[in-house]
């Protein structure tokens, strides 16, 4: 089992960036592959990025392409989302998740809500125009 929990969020002006960081706690952080997903009011839950559980493969939703990168230490226990050149349609509050993959190729990376079986609390960023 793992605990998750983000920080990084707040209120940015448009073209503005933060860096988002979810840090682990439990077992070994290495076995988890892990996702960033957003949320606004009443709306799905929705994929952002992901990363294989030995950072050797990411992906990413179109939307924030070239825009955000995630990235992961695990000697840290932290798993990172770089948000640059934000939009007010970024706003939501960031969510990350943990998935156990240790039966899967250690570059396997997932993009589904229901792949995943730990969440954190959140976090939210606030874009302002």
């Amino acid at each position: 089992q793992v605990q998750l929990a983000e920080s990084g969020g707040g209120l940015v002006q448009t073209g503005g960036s933060l860096r988002l960081s979810c840090a682990g706690s439990g077992r070994a952080f290495s076995v988890y592959a892990m996702g960033w997903f957003r949320q606004t009011p009443g709306k799905e839950r929705d994929f952002v990025a992901a990363i294989s559980r030995n950072g050797g493969s990411t992906n990413y939703a179109d939307s924030v392409k070239g825009r955000f990168t995630i990235s992961r230490d695990n000697a840290k226990n932290t798993v990172y989302l770089q948000t640059n050149s934000l939009k007010p349609e970024d706003t939501a509050v960031y969510y990350c998740a943990a998935r156990e993959s240790t039966s899967t190729s250690a570059f396997a990376y997932y993009t589904q809500v229901y792949d995943y079986r730990y969440w954190g609390q959140g976090t939210q960023v606030t874009v302002s125009s």
